[in-house]
């Protein structure tokens, strides 16, 4: 069996505007609890000003950008409370934003003496009206997206476009950085059109070099399990296995965004490390 550093690497706090009020103290004491060693805290980064049409819907995506001096004092601070029982990382979920990636770059500059570990994730694309977020509600998806694209073949296709377009932008951040919920896509996918498992399977087999030269990790996302409309991860066990054998860094994520989200789904990510036909 292999050994698995039990980290948690993707997971938020009450400086999410759709998370919940929870103090960052209960998710540690249940990491502590669960013999988790290793504690990414990585909330999602500000977005531009008037990213999207639906101005009230971004308000709810992320921190504002003024509180992002307060977010790193309450993370060190539970970083030195925690010394000794749990390592906390000090992270940041950034966004691939496409068509302004030196909005990232700029944000990457801000605050990389304060961040140690990066997720970055692709929430949106060009859609209906502008930008749309991709996983806000299958109603939304179908009209933002679907609507503009004409089919899912186009929409995946996009998405993965984007994602490559992520994986560049990732190289250029420093220190600890992977590659979030690589198929989020699916995430509507029991409310939506199917998508073709050949083209998915054909996109994902794309990725693997670009991270593997990028040395650009993945964030082994389970939040896809608590969702009704998905139900599995947002990582196949197969692209864990191609990464393992590639030499690119996964970590596991419980994307928690309330306490008793933390570690879900770790034996997922522990039965797919060691080979368990299961899944």
């Amino acid at each position: 069996m292999i050994h698995i550093p039990k980290w948690d690497g993707h997971t938020h706090t009450a400086f999410c505007p759709h998370g919940t009020s929870a103090e960052l103290g209960r998710y540690l004491d249940r990491a502590v609890e669960l013999g988790f060693t290793r504690y990414t805290v990585s909330e999602h980064s500000p977005l531009p000003t008037n990213w999207m049409e639906n101005a009230e819907l971004q308000s709810e995506m992320a921190m504002d950008a003024t509180e992002l001096p307060a977010y790193f004092t309450y993370v060190a601070e539970h970083k030195r409370k925690y010394e000794g029982r749990l390592e906390v990382w000090t992270g940041l979920e950034i966004d691939y934003l496409p068509g302004k990636p030196e909005y990232t770059l700029e944000l990457v500059e801000q605050c990389h003496r304060e961040v140690e570990d990066w997720v970055i994730s692709l929430h949106f694309l060009p859609g209906n009206k502008g930008m749309r977020c991709l996983d806000y509600t299958p109603q939304d998806f179908e009209e933002g997206l679907l609507g503009y694209y004409g089919s899912m073949e186009k929409v995946v296709d996009e998405y993965y476009n984007q994602i490559e377009q992520a994986i560049s932008l990732a190289v250029k951040l420093p220190g600890s950085r992977r590659l979030g919920h690589v198929n989020l896509i699916e995430k509507f996918s029991k409310s939506l059109p199917p998508i073709d498992p050949d083209q998915q399977e054909k996109r994902l087999m794309a990725l693997l070099p670009k991270l593997a030269e990028a040395k650009v990790g993945i964030d082994v996302n389970t939040a896809g399990l608590r969702v009704p409309t998905c139900g599995k991860p947002y990582v196949p066990v197969w692209f864990i296995n191609r990464c393992l054998e590639m030499g690119i860094p996964i970590v596991f994520g419980s994307d928690a965004h309330r306490p008793e989200h933390v570690g879900e789904g770790w034996s997922y990510y522990e039965d797919a490390i060691n080979g368990s036909p299961a899944n």
